[in-house]
């Protein structure tokens, strides 16, 4: 074919032509296939898409464009069902259909006489609460209905307490035989008609122990400011090597003056205490309220015992012709307040007014529980330590004595048990008394470590005094034991000088 189609015949050449039109045509006539185009060495005709095809395109882009819109109608669904629908059905389900009434039914006059009926039965208790928790957002209930409402309720609230205040225990009524007549001790009726006073709440209601305190702080800085006496400077290093506290007195400042001449012969007695056989006594500085002492004392003592050990300085002045004047003392407590004593450290401390020497009598531990409940007070004997020896054996055989009064009158008294030969007895006992909650501000302890001699009178060693009317640590205990109740507490007290007679 290709011969002919070089030969240039015009026939030949026409036919050629227009089978190549044809070829191209678009869509080609029937009977014309590629095949025979290609055996002229024509070029085929492209095939178009079908009318099929595109119809398979849309509908696949139908389906898509449905299923994402079902896909987004779903998710909308699925959050307006957890923001909306939930919590709308928990609030209706935990709200009840009675506590929520109309307003038109609340605002008639008929529903309000109603409601002031109802507000007589105890049993509508529940819904009164509802109606008061609604006052408090509705403006569409009267006034009237609230305030009554709010009476009711307070009323009803102050009658339960009121029954689960204990009843006047028949272990109170020695007590109460013992009181005087003026304090008017009243027990708690509870019948079907209360007294006026039951609706008041009882003393236990009243105590606040924080203006106790707040009263018992302000008073000790006070009586500190009043009988300071100027100030004094030493210092503490402990020697390892030897076993020795070393004290060294510095100075002395602003100290009163004993003289006519308007100055004071000054010195100091320094004591480790609880020994006080071993003084040591600083040299005397005529005419000055300012001395400057810079002496050094050594105390042999175990780096053991330092814990239980007080450092005790008395200040006097100097007289020649007549007995020395005390202007004051210093008792450091704890020996390891400003440092561990491996270095010397420089302390200060007050002067504290004194007329003679406080002797060292020891120390009493001690824990206070008062149950309100039951109207009982447990004072538990812990120990004592370092007690003044009262023996020619140079030891002690102590017990304690525990005295409650009311207004200066002893009304029981209990004893522990007798420690032999002993200056730290430990006791572990526990003694108890049944006083009422409305007399614990009239009431206080006397607790008084004796001596127990087999011939003649057992000796007092000391005495401590717990209570409102007590000073200092005494009272302060006696809040913190009301401030606490069913809780023990405990602390060390030291003995003074006391009267046995008590």
């Amino acid at each position: 074919m290709s011969g002919v189609w070089e030969t240039g015949e015009p026939r030949c050449q026409a036919a050629l032509a227009v089978l190549a039109s044809l070829c191209r045509a678009r869509p080609p006539p029937l009977g014309l296939d590629v095949e025979t185009c290609r055996s002229f060495e024509l070029e085929p005709p492209e095939r178009s898409p079908s009318a099929a095809d595109a119809g398979t395109s849309v509908s696949l882009l139908t389906v898509v464009v449905i299923v994402c819109g079902v896909a987004l109608v779903a998710v909308f669904l699925f959050l307006f069902w957890k923001l909306c629908w939930m919590p709308w059905r928990n609030k209706e389900a935990s709200s009840p259909s009675s506590a929520n009434p109309s307003p038109e039914a609340l605002q008639s006059p008929s529903s309000r006489g109603n409601m002031a009926d109802k507000l007589k039965d105890p049993n509508t208790l529940g819904f009164l609460e509802a109606a008061v928790k609604i006052s408090h957002t509705s403006p569409d209930i009267p006034a009237e209905v609230q305030r009554s409402v709010k009476e009711h309720i307070m009323r009803h609230t102050r009658l339960q307490r009121q029954t689960t205040e204990p009843a006047s225990s028949t272990r109170h009524t020695s007590f109460k035989r013992h009181l005087p007549r003026q304090m008017h001790v009243s027990s708690v009726d509870y019948g079907n008609e209360l007294p006026p006073a039951a609706e008041q709440p009882t003393s236990i209601g009243r105590i606040k122990p924080e203006l106790y305190k707040q009263k018992s702080v302000e008073g000790d800085d006070a009586k500190t400011e009043a009988k300071t006496c100027g100030k004094i400077n030493f210092s503490l290093r402990y020697d390892y090597e030897n076993e020795t506290l070393i004290v060294r007195i510095l100075k002395a400042f602003d100290l009163p003056a004993k003289d006519f001449c308007g100055s004071s012969d000054p010195y100091v007695k320094i004591y480790l205490l609880p020994d006080r056989k071993c003084k040591l006594q600083t040299r005397v500085h005529r005419k000055t309220l300012n001395p400057t002492f810079d002496e050094n004392f050594h105390f042999p003592v175990p780096y053991e015992e330092l814990a239980d050990r007080k450092l005790h300085l008395s200040v006097f002045d100097f007289d020649r012709f007549s007995r020395h004047d005390m202007i004051g003392e210093v008792i450091l407590d704890n020996l390891f307040e400003a440092s561990d004593l491996s270095q010397e450290t420089s302390i200060w401390k007050d002067i504290q007014y004194a007329t003679s020497e406080s002797v060292d009598l020891g120390e009493i531990m001690f824990s206070l529980c008062y149950l309100p409940t039951a109207g009982r007070l447990t004072l538990t004997v812990i120990k004592c330590r370092n007690l003044k020896a009262m023996d020619i054996t140079g030891y002690s055989d102590p017990y304690v004595k525990v005295s409650l009064l009311c207004d200066g009158r002893r009304l029981k008294k209990k004893k522990t048990t007798i420690k032999k030969n002993t200056l730290n007895p430990v006791y572990n006992e526990a003694i108890i008394f049944d006083i009422p909650p409305e007399n614990m501000d009239q009431v206080s302890l006397l607790i008084s470590v004796m001596d127990y001699d087999r011939v003649g009178h057992n000796e007092i060693i000391g005495v401590c005094r717990v209570g409102i009317s007590a000073e200092g640590l005494g009272r302060d205990h006696w809040n913190e034991m009301l401030a606490y109740p069913r809780k023990p507490i405990a602390h060390w007290h030291s003995l003074v000088e006391g009267n046995p007679r008590l």
